[in-house]
């Protein structure tokens, strides 16, 4: 084992014989302990005929171990007070729980054992199936799901990330025992795996408990499908019986771990982040077009997009679109005042530090942090970090990215067509 402390105070990096690396977080003012594991590869590494299968898989790994009933993993983990939890995401899989610092051995066995020896019970994947298709249909029910995925799945098309972490009917019924295990045997792997924990913790005792349950595990990780991500700038629309239009307007954003990436999250903010920003301002306050506004950034390793979301009237959808672009535009031409940069900073710095108070999120947020940058990045530097970013940093990144020929629009929705034709876009 090799082990090295972070510059932060109370973090601590070690890696298991194997490999594995186990990141930690003492946090001495509460009395709980959050524990992850974390899977590098997410939906993006599936090929065309698995898509799912990583979330399948994370289903999977509750209904029993060789040692432990899916009942039985409920009824322990009830029987200490804790919260058990998993999910999939593009780049990633997540399993953690959550205790009360005395149990964190019992806690570490069963999260050990439900990710690493998965029974696999042939009765149980023919059940989950059908769990997983009624979550899919409750999804596509979901207008907010349908519309955000449809917008995906043409701003990256033909890409893997545009496709459904969930997969689809057809995928998810041609599951087999042999290919679930032969997929979790391929990628649950030494490289492939990270453990994070914070809470009220001792870093050595965690390491210990750790070699007894990951020692053993072995295996090299395959080369996973990984194309670069070209993004579309289509506008789309799906006619659909609702009593709201939703739409959605994108562009590309940069990759996650980019060094500009701290004006893309002021940039972020000042747009549609808070009920101060300018979208949610001009949208809802001013023009009363819509109840939700708000924008988001999503980045990978390699890409990523900044995504504006609203719900408003049939009648009222251009309106929004060239609401939305007219924002841009005003951003570029007019600047940024003094008062509205310094709002929108303070409003992230606000956003961070609460975000980070539980063990929940700290043990997530040393995940993301080792497995983007590979290395951590303390609340004070993240702080600086934004402090950094001026108004010409802001300005140079919508100059580059709000240009008509980049924006991709979606709207889902009681209409036929929009008039958002790409000279409207301009």
């Amino acid at each position: 084992m090799s082990s090295n402390s972070s510059p932060a105070r109370d973090v601590e990096v070690t890696r298991l014989s194997n490999g594995i690396r186990v990141i930690t977080e003492r946090m001495p003012h509460v009395r709980s302990i959050a524990v992850g594991v974390w899977v590098g590869t997410g939906s993006r590494s599936e090929h065309p005929r698995e898509i799912g299968i990583s979330h399948f898989l994370e289903h999977m790994l509750f209904k029993g171990t060789h040692t432990r009933t899916a009942e039985g993993i409920a009824r322990e983990v009830d029987s200490i007070g804790g919260n058990l939890d998993a999910f999939t995401g593009k780049e990633l899989v997540g399993f953690n729980i959550k205790v009360l610092d005395e149990h964190l051995p019992i806690a570490l066995d069963i999260l050990a054992d439900l990710v690493l020896h998965p029974r696999f019970d042939p009765e149980d994947l023919e059940k989950e199936k059908g769990v997983i298709l009624e979550e899919l249909k409750m999804e596509l029910d979901n207008p907010e799901y349908v519309v955000h995925e449809l917008f995906t799945s043409r701003f990256w098309p033909d890409h893997p990330l545009s496709k459904s972490i969930l997969g689809s009917r057809k995928t998810i019924q041609s599951f087999t025992r042999d290919q679930l295990a032969k997929y979790h045997a391929s990628i649950y792997v030494p490289e492939n795996l990270m453990i994070t924990a914070a809470g009220n913790l001792n870093h050595s005792r965690l390491i210990e408990l750790a070699e007894q349950h990951f020692a053993g595990v072995s295996g090299q990780l395959p080369k996973l499908p990984d194309p670069p991500a070209v993004t579309g700038a289509e506008i789309t629309v799906k006619k659909k019986r609702l009593q709201q239009a939703l739409v959605c307007v994108g562009v590309p954003a940069l990759p996650i771990a980019h060094p500009r990436r701290y004006s893309w999250f002021v940039l972020n903010t000042l747009m549609g982040g808070g009920m101060s920003s300018r979208l949610f301002q001009s949208i809802r306050e001013r023009q009363g077009l819509a109840y939700s506004v708000f924008s988001e950034l999503n980045l990978y390793r390699d890409t990523g997009c900044f995504g504006i979301y609203a719900g408003t009237a049939a009648t009222t959808v251009d309106k929004v679109i060239a609401s939305v672009i007219e924002e841009f535009r005003k951003l570029k031409a007019d600047g940024i005042p003094a008062e509205e940069l310094r709002r929108s900073k303070d409003h992230m710095k606000g956003s961070l530090m609460l975000s980070l108070e539980s063990t929940g999120s700290r043990m997530s947020n040393l995940a993301r942090q080792f497995m983007y940058f590979d290395r951590y990045h303390s609340l004070d530097e993240m702080v600086r970090l934004t402090e950094s970013v001026t108004a010409e940093d802001v300005l140079a990144m919508a100059g580059e990215s709000f240009q008509p020929e980049k924006l991709a629009v979606t709207v889902l929705g009681p209409l036929d067509s929009v008039v958002a034709e790409r000279q409207l876009l301009a």
